[in-house]
């Protein structure tokens, strides 16, 4: 087999959703895998839905997820350029050689004429409002007029634009790399147009013309692009013969968490949850979609719960780094059907990472947050250690800040409600008592602290555990955190002092 080469090729219109993500992600282990290349290039012919911003913030998002292109835009590479817009004299080259060939024609029709003859086959009761065979010698198209009027037209300057000849009556067949044999009939099939009247291609043309000149020897794409397949294995055929053809997977659909139909930016809307990689704010309206990195996931996370949406490694193992799904991946274990996207199994694999990676790996972003919150971090060592004592209880990074924030400062509220029911005189006097013993403690530390609380607590005759919540109250402010004598002793003695003293007689 020659040189694994894969490509991932988006267009620059927005937002990249995260099947988009799972799609490179495919593509990105396969090739890795066999050895080979991962190419990333920008379909931008579609001039009309570029959006300015939407090519970096593709390196952006996938820069983040920890993939990087062997050739692009921005690495260079042998088949150079790698933007659409930048090869368009190559597309008409072979635009030209299908009109040549009778396997491709000039259509001079406006859009006006297509609407009236869509509205005229409705009219008739046909079945297909399409530019196909059934319609095409009623149309304004070199098939119909004399070659003298057709050049007359193209010298004059009227616009044009170069549809394929699909012939009815044809069945056309591949082998797809997940869904086995597939079939179509070419009856069914257009004359989709392959060069626009701006001389730019269609996607049809342009992805079978790049995928050819860039040695691509496996496509993988979403299930959506399979109604296209019989007009790309036609162009494959016509041009370059279908032993050249790439080797493709039609990857399932991500779907809603019912099962019922794709997933959609208006579906992570309505239920609370992004469907992009990263934030993404529409230039002309200032809309901004919230995404994955920005609500609080980790790369490592995003990638491994990609991976399981539509793929399994047939073991039990489910949380996967980025080299054991290389060695683990292969496109036989990806399902034909829809994957389910879960959000709350989403948020558990974040949990797993945050748990699993030294919290070290996600420094930057947790001083970031703190940051955000007026909390400047001078000590990463400190920030470091609190982290690794409360990062079990995070499921998201954001989670951070409440996390860690009290040791940082002292609340200002506190879940009094929590302790007033069971409050008591012989309570508060052991709470006066401990703030003078601790004052004179000669070692200030956690085990120090618990024997000395305990003890005193003995002394009382109350049980410790009843005294625990109101100290992690006047602490924290609230019912949660590592153990309490930690907290103590990484906040120190003196701001363990002052915080039961601020907080105790709101307890009274």
């Amino acid at each position: 087999m020659s040189k694994v080469r894969v490509r991932f090729a988006p267009s620059p219109t927005g937002g990249l959703h995260l099947g988009g993500v799972r799609t490179v992600l495919f593509n990105y282990l396969f090739a890795k895998k066999h050895g080979g290349d991962f190419i990333l290039r920008i379909e931008d012919t579609d001039q009309t839905r570029f959006v300015p911003g939407a090519e970096a913030y593709i390196f952006e998002c996938l820069q983040w997820c920890g993939i990087t292109a062997d050739e692009s835009v921005l690495a260079g590479g042998p088949y150079a350029p790698y933007r659409q817009s930048e090869r368009k004299p190559i597309y008409k080259q072979y635009a030209e050689q299908l009109v040549a060939a009778g396997k491709a024609y000039y259509a001079f029709d406006t859009p006006e004429e297509i609407e009236a003859m869509r509205a005229q086959r409705k009219a008739e009761g046909s079945g297909s409002l399409q530019y196909d065979a059934g319609i095409r010698m009623r149309m304004n198209n070199s098939l119909r007029l004399l070659p003298q009027e057709t050049q007359a037209l193209i010298d004059n300057g009227t616009p044009y634009v170069i549809r394929i000849k699909v012939d009815p009556n044809d069945i056309l067949s591949f082998t797809d790399m997940i869904r086995g044999d597939i079939e179509f009939d070419t009856t069914n099939v257009d004359d989709k147009v392959l060069l626009k009247a701006d001389g730019m291609p269609t996607y049809h043309l342009a992805v079978v013309v790049d995928d050819y000149l860039m040695k691509i020897t496996h496509a993988f794409r979403g299930e959506e692009w399979l109604p296209s397949a019989p007009v790309h294995i036609l162009l494959w055929k016509y041009l370059f013969g279908l032993e050249h053809m790439p080797q493709w997977a039609h990857l399932p659909l991500i779907l809603k968490p019912d099962g019922n139909g794709k997933l959609s930016k208006r579906d992570g809307d309505r239920l609370g949850f992004p469907v992009y990689a990263m934030d993404w704010q529409d230039p002309k309206t200032k809309e901004l979609t919230k995404g994955f990195k920005e609500l609080g996931f980790l790369p490592e996370a995003f990638m491994n719960l990609l991976a399981m949406l539509g793929w399994n490694p047939g073991t039990e193992q489910e949380v996967f780094s980025i080299d054991e799904l290389i060695a683990a991946f292969s496109m036989e274990r990806v399902q034909k059907a829809g994957a389910k996207f879960d959000f709350e199994k989403a948020k558990w694999y974040n949990h797993e990472w945050i748990k699993k990676l030294p919290a070290a790996h996600y420094l930057p972003q947790v001083k970031s947050l703190l940051a955000a919150q007026q909390i400047e971090i001078t000590d990463d060592a400190y920030l470091v250690t609190i982290m690794e004592m409360v990062k079990e209880r995070c499921t998201l990074l954001t989670d951070f800040y409440e996390q860690t924030a009290y040791f940082f400062k002292a609340p200002t509220q506190w879940d009094v409600a929590s302790v007033k029911p069971k409050w008591s005189a012989e309570k508060a006097s052991f709470f006066e008592v401990l703030i003078a013993q601790i004052q004179t403690m000669p070692q200030f530390d956690a085990p120090a602290l618990e024997l000395l609380f305990k003890a005193l607590a003995t002394e009382k005759n109350i049980k410790p555990g009843e005294l625990q919540l109101p100290l992690r109250i006047m602490l924290v402010g609230a019912k949660f955190g590592p153990g309490v004598f930690d907290i103590a002793e990484k906040i120190g003695k003196q701001a363990t002092i002052e915080r039961i003293q601020q907080a105790f007689p709101r307890f009274l």
